[in-house]
Order: structure tokens, then C-alpha cells, then sequence
């Protein structure tokens, strides 16, 4: 074993038994190395490979700080946090909702209708689900192809579908410098290399994309996870340009897009050949039974379709016929009406909660970034909320390589009664406004 990792063993053994603690900052590296009699190259590579571990966290400007947890097996986001309040987790649910679905249950019930159901399902779907997604997915100014709709079971796998159809094991896939959680894992598991790409205030920056040298791109464009940016039409239109030019793919994640209903015609609409639209019902109605979505161009059809076979990320018969269901009776567009409600209420709680914070949110967005007050680290403040029964998620989650993180957190407002998410962000109010050492670690 290289000396580098027997030095990185021992920090980790100190943070296992709490000699070192959640949010306490490491010495700069070459104090480390004075302090352990190595090189300072080598004290690079110790931090480096504890990042790599999950068990600190850089911070810019500010230094390396020990994690407020361990390395987590699956991505932030992707699973509850088993705290009291999971601000992780985002999925809105709105009363009534369960009525809707089980009432358009009731027609799979019948012994006919339920053996339709279970019998496989191709990626292609039924003609029935083609046209009802279709509909569903159509936005001012574009209205996808049916014939060109894919299914997944959920919205992650045609996320990795379309990450394996474009970019080769050891290639470069372009990603929003802070990026959906989710992807740097799928990233990992699939051997494709990361890019972080500069944004602005209107999302991701066409002059980063073209000098990147990348084979395709991931992105947002629409309440883009973490920041809430929604893309003006006008760099949707240079961002096509520049897909043109430089010979790259663009997955366009349009998971959020349904709380816009009078929101910007997608990327897809500006280059449709370029372009894999991927989507699910997992936000519009729930995660636990869904449908994935893949508008993808005739050229693309054929790799995209390999993808989902081969990754075993097919859609459920049962899933695909529910779905169908409701989207072509109606409870889709209710529910989605009433998350629509629903969101604005979260906000006005967001406002008078944490009024007079740096807060980045849109007045339609489920999520909210907060740049934590001068005297909060982003580990330290998690691991205090934590305390006090509240999960959110430090910026190193997002963000891409070995970068350094800002000193802030995201948290949803989804999927906590609206009740219990003004006391929680009351209680992370009253944290903010006090300092790391009126809740000491014991």
C-alpha cells in the first residue's frame, strides 16, 4: 500500500473515533505535512484521497473540513435521510392525491384488464402510452413526436440510459458545475468522466460548452437542481447553436419543467437531432410507482434503445397501463394543478421563515440553495440541524471533482405537511442566526 494511504488510514481512524469531529477544519496541507514529516505532494494526495472516502470536504476559501457523516452508499437525494424531517428527499404530495390514483386503479383490477398488465413491455411502450405521453410532455411551441418516445422505469434510469448511449466508458460528459447528485454516481458506475461547465444567472454558459471538448452534455434548463434557474429562450437558442457546431449531444432533464406551465419551449425544441428530453411521472405524482421518459431523435433511437435493454432499465407492463391511465383520465393534470397551488404556499412559508437570508429559489421551485451566514461551515451546519432532527444537504454534494464547495446547503420543501416544514425552517433559522458553538458536538 502506497505511504499515502496508510497516512489518510490514520486521519480516518481519528475521525472514526471522534478525535477528529463533524465540521472541526484540518490543518492546511503543508502544515499536515510538516506536522506528519512528508512531502507536500504526498499531503495532497492524503487529502484528496479522504475527499475520495466521503470523510472531508473542501470549502472555498476556507479550507478542509471533516464531513458531517460518512460516505453514503447510494447519491444524496436519492433515498430518505431517516431524519425527523427529511428536507433530502423531494417529492410533493398534496391531499387527495392517493384517492385520484387508487380510483384509476380500479379498471386493472378486472381479471382481463390485470392480464394486459402483466405481461411484458417492450421501450417502445403501447401506441396508447406514446400518444398520452406525448400530450403530456407538449409545451408552447413544441409538441415531441410520438414515435420518438422511449420508456424507462423511472426517471434515473433514462437518465443512465442516455448517459450510456452517448458517452463511451473513459469519455467526457459535461455537467452544470454544481450538478444533481444522482448523476456524478451514475457517472462513476458508468466510467465516464465528468466536466463542470461555468453558469450564470441564466444557467449553463455556451462559451463553456464549446471550448469543453466533451461528447454530450447534461443539464437543466428548467428550475435547474440546486439553483432554481430557468433558461431565457434566447440561450436555449446559443446553447443549440453550439451543439450544432461542436458536434455534442445534449440530455436535457425536464424533471421540474411540469411547475411551469407557461414556462420556455425545452432545449429540445431548438435542436431536436441533438437533443434526448428525459423525464418521468416520479415529481408529478410519486416515485413509488412511475414511468421514465426519452424523447430521442430517429438517429439516436437505435443506441438509446440498446442502453435501456442492456442496463435492464425497462419499463413494468403494470406501470406502463397505470400511467396510461392517468395520464389519458385526467388525475395527472389534476394533480399536477394542485403541486402547482401547492408549491407557491411552500414559498410564502420559505419567505417568512428565512426572510433577510442569501437565499437562491424562484417562486415556483420545490428547492432553495442557501449561502449559510460567514460563520457557518456547510458540514458543521448540516451536522447541527442534524441535532435537531433536520436533514439538508451540504453543497459538496453537488458539485463536481475535487472542487471546492461553498459554505452552503439545499434544502427541499416538498415533502414535509406544511405545518412541519414552517417549524422546520423556523428551527433552522434560529440555528443560522446563532454560531456554531451554541450547539457544541458531545
Amino acid at each position: 500500500m502506497e505511504d499515502y494511504r496508510l497516512v489518510a488510514d490514520a486521519v480516518a481512524a481519528d475521525i472514526a473515533a471522534g478525535r477528529l469531529r463533524p465540521g472541526e477544519r484540518l490543518a492546511t496541507q503543508r502544515a499536515f505535512a510538516r506536522e506528519r514529516g512528508i512531502a507536500g505532494s504526498t499531503a495532497g494526495r492524503v487529502y484528496k484521497e479522504l475527499a475520495r472516502r466521503g470523510l472531508v470536504v473542501g470549502e472555498v476559501g476556507r479550507g478542509t473540513f471533516v464531513r458531517a457523516a460518512g460516505i453514503r452508499d447510494e447519491p444524496a437525494l436519492a433515498e430518505p435521510a431517516g431524519a425527523r424531517v427529511d428536507l433530502e428527499l423531494n417529492y410533493p404530495v398534496v391531499p387527495g392525491q392517493s384517492a385520484l390514483l387508487t380510483r384509476s386503479l380500479e379498471r386493472l383490477a378486472g381479471p382481463g384488464a390485470l392480464d394486459a398488465a402483466l405481461r411484458p413491455v417492450g421501450v417502445t411502450g403501447t401506441p396508447a402510452a406514446r400518444e398520452a405521453t406525448a400530450a403530456l410532455l407538449a409545451r408552447p411551441g413544441w409538441s415531441p413526436d410520438p414515435s420518438g418516445l422511449l420508456f424507462a422505469g423511472n426517471g434515473r434510469q433514462a437518465i443512465a440510459a442516455a448517459m450510456s448511449a452517448l458517452v463511451p466508458a473513459g469519455e467526457r460528459l459535461g455537467v452544470e458545475a454544481l450538478t444533481y447528485p444522482v448523476v456524478k454516481g451514475l457517472a462513476n458506475r458508468l466510467g465516464i468522466t465528468l466536466v463542470p461547465l461555468a453558469t450564470d444567472e441564466h444557467g449553463l454558459r455556451p462559451d463553456a460548452l464549446a471550448r469543453a471538448g466533451v461528447r454530450a452534455v447534461y443539464l437543466q434548463p428548467t428550475l435547474q437542481n440546486p439553483f432554481s434557474t430557468t433558461m431565457p429562450e434566447e440561450r436555449r437558442a446559443e446553447l443549440a447553436k453550439v451543439l450544432r457546431r461542436a458536434d455534442v449531444h445534449a440530455i436535457e432533464d425536464a424533471i421540474w419543467a411540469f411547475l411551469l406551465d407557461d414556462g420556455p419551449a425545452p432545449l429540445a425544441a431548438f435542436a431536436p437531432e441533438r437533443t434526448i428530453l428525459v423525464d418521468s411521472l416520479s415529481k408529478r405524482l410519486a416515485p413509488g410507482l412511475t414511468l421514465g421518459f426519452a424523447v430521442t431523435p430517429p438517429a439516436l433511437a437505435a443506441p438509446m434503445t440498446a442502453a435501456l435493454r442492456s442496463g435492464a432499465w425497462m419499463p413494468t407492463g403494470y406501470a406502463m397501463e397505470a400511467a396510461t391511465g392517468w395520464m389519458t383520465g385526467g388525475t395527472v393534470a389534476t394533480i399536477t394543478g394542485a403541486k402547482r397551488a401547492d408549491v407557491v404556499a411552500r414559498q410564502r412559508i420559505l419567505r417568512d421563515r428565512l426572510d433577510g437570508f442569501r437565499l437562491r429559489t424562484a417562486p415556483r421551485s420545490y428547492f432553495c440553495w442557501w449561502d449559510l451566514p460567514p460563520r457557518w461551515r456547510a458540514e458543521t451546519f448540516v451536522a447541527a440541524a442534524a441535532r435537531r432532527g433536520i436533514a439538508v444537504t451540504p453543497a459538496a454534494a453537488f458539485v463536481v471533482g475535487n472542487a471546492g464547495a461553498p459554505s452552503a446547503v439545499r434544502f427541499g420543501l416538498a415533502s414535509p405537511p406544511p405545518d412541519v416544514l414552517d417549524q422546520a425552517l423556523g428551527t433552522l433559522a434560529q440555528i443560522a442566526k446563532g454560531t456554531p458553538d451554541d450547539t457544541p458536538i458531545d
